[in-house]
């Protein structure tokens, strides 16, 4: 890191004590950053960084409900509207035990880059909350949804903040959170949320764009040294919905996926994953990894080691964050991975990421490659404001321009600034530059 940025970084750890998460976002992008504050100081004059880094607002709030068995529980929420210079907050929502404060900062201060790569007028945000939504029933994921909205209304709107879907958030969630919305308000503003089924105000591809977009992303990473997915092994982590596309794309491109993962284990499928299978389990019947092993002979459940041992060509982490280690990525550069590119948030750890870089493997960083989901609520919104619905094929086709874009914009911006192939400092500073550039022109704010 440019010793310029250290009194920065070293506020930033002061004033946000033990968030850890969040600690490691901003110095991933603080790395990448000195060449820029060199050519362009007027940044630094305008304290540009030391107000990205701090959030334009943070909210959190008590969110009561009660269960089937009539217990009153109490769960906490969260919503950080992190930078709005260039559009309204845009950024999902996560139900996970895991959620807290730092967490939210963290996946907020990401979205903030992500969406500036996507050349669309969104800012960033993110929220959520301590819920867990795994084995409750459809009834109590209702009442606590109800109850979350109820706080967080008053602090969203299509012009301010339009929350999307996350980890532990899918459709049904949307559906809940966004029929209290209406009812509260008295008014159908489609464009208040984005990840909504398509007979009410969704948009095509919504579903499968992320897990789709950090596919397209590492192709156009490999055909920088004339590859193709095509006839490559493909491991993937995570079975949602980020997962569950990916794979679908991959063989779609002509690669064979051969893993998956939950919180059971992880699958081997040297056949290929059976992608309707798959999609019968999760989706479907809500199961486990081990209900796909049962019908499909041809795989197997690994429930000790890393689904990164599995030997393949390309590895796609799509599950949450500092999934893959160093370790790990020491294990994909002895089995000859080419590409890594991250599905999820995050889920590289500093160490795994430089590790694959200096083995001159391609690796896609999150803000870039998993920007596909964002990218396509844009997309979403645009319908929305206009009562309109694109087809699957205008929306893939649009979703595909986007990501071609990021790649490019990535991949030309690390060649400016003297780093050819690295697409972490390619995807820090471009995003890092279309925030900032909006931060001076809109004044002290």
């Amino acid at each position: 890191m440019d010793t310029s940025l250290t009194p920065v970084l070293e506020e930033v750890l002061r004033r946000n004590p033990g968030e850890q998460e969040f600690h490691q976002a901003v110095r991933e992008v603080f790395d990448s950053l000195g060449p820029v504050l060199a050519k362009h100081p007027q940044y630094a004059d305008a304290g540009v960084l030391e107000r990205i880094c701090e959030p334009e607002r943070q909210i959190i709030f008590r969110v009561p409900w009660v269960d089937d068995a009539g217990r009153v529980q109490i769960n906490r929420g969260f919503r950080v509207e992190y930078n709005s210079a260039l559009g309204p907050y845009k950024g999902g929502l996560r139900f996970h035990p895991s959620v807290y404060l730092g967490i939210v900062k963290f996946l907020g201060f990401e979205q903030i880059f992500k969406n500036a790569l996507t050349g669309m007028p969104i800012g960033g945000g993110k929220g959520g909350s301590d819920f867990d939504p795994r084995g409750r029933s459809d009834a109590e994921v209702m009442r606590f949804c109800q109850s979350f909205m109820t706080e967080l209304y008053r602090h969203i709107g299509e012009h301010t903040d339009v929350p999307a879907g996350d980890i532990g958030v899918g459709g049904r969630e949307i559906g809940y959170l966004f029929g209290q919305y209406k009812r509260i308000t008295n008014r159908y503003e489609s464009g208040v949320l984005t990840g909504k089924a398509v007979t009410w105000g969704g948009s095509l591809v919504r579903t499968e764009a992320t897990g789709y977009g950090t596919v397209l992303f590492t192709e156009q990473m490999l055909a920088t040294r004339g590859m193709s997915l095509d006839g490559l092994r493909v491991s993937v982590s995570g079975a949602g919905n980020v997962a569950t596309y990916a794979i679908a794309k991959a063989q779609h491109l002509g690669a064979r996926a051969v893993t998956f993962s939950d919180s059971s284990g992880y699958v081997v499928d040297d056949a290929g994953v059976d992608l309707e299978l798959l999609r019968d389990v999760k989706e479907v019947q809500r199961g486990r990894a081990a209900d796909y092993v049962a019908r499909r002979p041809s795989a197997r459940l690994v429930t000790d080691g890393s689904v990164w041992d599995v030997p393949v060509d390309v590895a796609l982490p799509c599950a949450t964050q500092n999934e893959l280690t160093e370790a790990d990525a020491r294990t994909l550069l002895r089995n000859g991975v080419v590409a890594v590119a991250e599905g999820a948030n995050m889920p590289a750890t500093p160490d795994a990421a430089a590790t694959l870089h200096r083995g001159g493997v391609l690796f896609g960083p999150g803000k870039a490659a998993n920007a596909g989901g964002v990218a396509t609520s844009a997309l979403e919104m645009q319908q929305n404001a206009s009562r309109d619905l694109w087809s699957f094929e205008h929306t893939e086709d649009r979703l595909a321009e986007i990501m071609v874009g990021i790649h490019d914009r990535c991949a030309q911006t690390a060649e400016e600034y003297g780093m050819p192939g690295n697409y972490v400092v390619g995807a820090n500073i471009a995003g890092f530059l279309r925030v900032a550039d909006a931060m001076l022109a809109l004044g002290v704010v």
